[in-house]
């Protein structure tokens, strides 16, 4: 999923769709103009967020995209 820039003033989190179905197990990201934050979604409210630039985000992707698939590893 390319990085692309919001226009509001808070980011718009979303969880994968690859979430577990517990909701213990997952991870938050939203899209800013410079990348992409990502945080934990069981402790969103004070926890940290980590920042990645847009360039590290798409390489990050594109990785797992065309990496082989291995046992239990979920395919993108």
């Amino acid at each position: 999923m390319p990085a692309s820039p919001q226009t509001a003033s808070e980011p718009r989190w979303f969880k994968s769709s690859y979430s577990g179905g517990n909701t213990t197990e997952c991870l938050e990201c939203a899209y800013v103009a410079h990348g992409a934050l990502i945080r934990d979604s069981k402790h969103h409210q004070q926890g940290p967020i980590v920042s990645i630039g847009r360039e590290a985000w798409c390489r990050f992707v594109g990785a797992l995209s065309s990496a082989p698939d291995q046992a239990g590893a979920a395919t993108l």
